[in-house]
């Protein structure tokens, strides 16, 4: 009987060692190591909270919402949700590391809960630092083990993606009016102010107009179709981390256009646009691609000139010939 125990020892023991070392190579980290959600089907609800302020975003038929008020930018729920669901652990982070770069520093956690039709899938915290390049440290509580995760074949810096300014995931659009919105269109050209022009749409007339006022023999056709670029007038992207410094310098300096559209109803947007440099090799260069771009009481955003080229014209563009 003491042999038979011995044999059996002598077989679960090794048996035992090794679905230890499997479950280890499975998850070299311990039991700590999943930060990613695993939906049924899809996630449908992203939570983010940093203490001050909270940003939720949720899938209500086939659209999803931005604080269950505003339409969500396809491609960026596209990327969150990809990062959700393919992230994974890079390395530990050492507690000294993690005290010298987040806890000296201040910095506080996103919150971050995603759920699938009210079943909580996971939750963890974010700590966005500049200590690598991922752009960030997580943890799945605030006692538990630091990690910097990241998504294999993505070199993006995931931890931007994890951000609760509402901004960042409404859709990049500057102007969205059917011709039948508009009452009018005002394109103020600062370096050649003779050039400048009015389109009114009243009462389905239309008219143009310079600084003397109404003017005559342009071509109908032409300001239809000018006032049909307004239907969807895109961005390239917001320029949040833009220094304070850089923009009171725009904002400051004359644009090179000023656009303004008044709806129908009365709602009226102002655009401005700027010159845009760049440094590349310790030289300032402009811009020939994109331009600075900011709304009445907006943030500074870049648009493309291929995007805001059609708007662009000059008088002149009206007339035959």
């Amino acid at each position: 009987m003491r042999r038979k125990a011995v044999i059996y020892a002598a077989i679960a023991i090794p048996l035992l060692v090794l679905l230890i070392f499997m479950f280890r190579v499975r998850s070299p980290f311990g039991g700590e190591t999943s930060f990613a959600p695993e939906p049924k089907n899809e996630i449908t609800r992203i939570e983010f909270t940093d203490g001050k302020k909270s940003l939720l975003l949720e899938k209500e038929d086939d659209e999803w919402l931005v604080n269950r008020k505003s339409e969500a930018r396809k491609t960026s729920i596209i990327f969150i949700v990809e990062i959700l669901t393919e992230m994974q652990i890079k390395s530990p982070v050492a507690p000294e590391l993690f005290k010298s770069e987040i806890t000296e520093k201040g910095i506080l956690p996103v919150r971050v809960k995603v759920s699938e039709k009210g079943k909580t899938l996971s939750s963890f915290l974010v700590y966005k630092t500049a200590s690598n390049k991922y752009g960030n440290i997580m943890k799945l509580r605030e006692g538990s083990r630091p990690f910097i995760v990241f998504v294999p074949g993505n070199e993006a810096e995931i931890g931007s993606a994890f951000t609760l300014n509402s901004l960042y995931w409404q859709p990049f659009t500057v102007f969205s009016f059917l011709p039948s919105e508009i009452y009018s269109v005002t394109l103020e050209n600062m370096t050649d102010t003779g050039e400048s022009f009015m389109i009114k749409n009243e009462n389905r007339r239309l008219a143009l107009s310079g600084k003397s006022g109404e003017l005559t023999g342009w071509d109908t056709s032409r300001l239809i179709r000018y006032i049909s670029y307004f239907t969807h007038v895109p961005f390239e992207s917001w320029a949040l981390d833009l220094p304070a410094g850089e923009k009171g310098n725009i904002e400051s300096s004359e644009p090179l256009y000023i656009i303004t559209v008044v709806s129908s109803e009365g709602e009226r947007k102002v655009l401005k646009l700027w010159k845009r440099s760049f440094e590349e090799n310790g030289e300032l260069k402009e811009d020939t691609d994109r331009m600075w771009a900011k709304t009445v009481d907006g943030e500074i955003f870049i648009i493309r000139y291929v995007d805001i080229d059609p708007l662009l014209k000059k008088r002149s563009y009206f007339y035959p010939g």
